[in-house]
């Protein structure tokens, strides 16, 4: 068809929910300096999210199938990589990632790139964005 691209390229997006607990700290700062920049998200005993994850992969819609990736591997994906390891966990003591690296959800968001693009095809991966709150939105796109 005139005017239009040979390949079409198409954005998918899954979302996915999952609950988690954990405690903004930093061993590098005094208790004092912790209470400062993380306020209530500092609290000793921690602090729970219902959040909200939307994956994202991008990439030339298959001629032959009509679909940028199988929506059922992208959520065998999700299932591995956020839904096993994070659901109803404490993000500090029960995942390993978190042991040395402060568990902000902009560090979330690069915890689950990381894993995400060693399970899908190479290339596929576009974005995460992770809902922490319905106010509060982090979007990380591998950079």
């Amino acid at each position: 068809m005139a005017g239009f691209p040979a390949e079409r390229i198409g954005y998918l997006t899954r979302e996915q929910s999952f609950s988690a607990c954990h405690r903004l700290h930093s061993v590098h700062l005094s208790d004092e300096e912790n209470k400062q920049v993380y306020g209530k998200c500092n609290n000793p005993n921690g602090h729970g999210h219902n959040y909200k994850v939307e994956v994202t992969v991008r990439g030339k819609i298959d001629p032959i199938t009509g679909m940028v990736m199988n929506l059922t591997e992208l959520k065998r994906c999700i299932e591995e990589v956020i839904i096993i390891p994070l659901d109803h966990k404490n993000l500090d003591k029960d995942v390993p990632y978190f042991a040395d690296v402060i568990s902000t959800t902009e560090n979330l968001a690069v915890y689950i790139w990381d894993n995400m693009v060693k399970m899908l095809p190479a290339n596929k991966l576009y974005e995460i964005r992770i809902h922490e709150t319905d106010k509060n939105i982090v979007m990380y796109r591998g950079e």
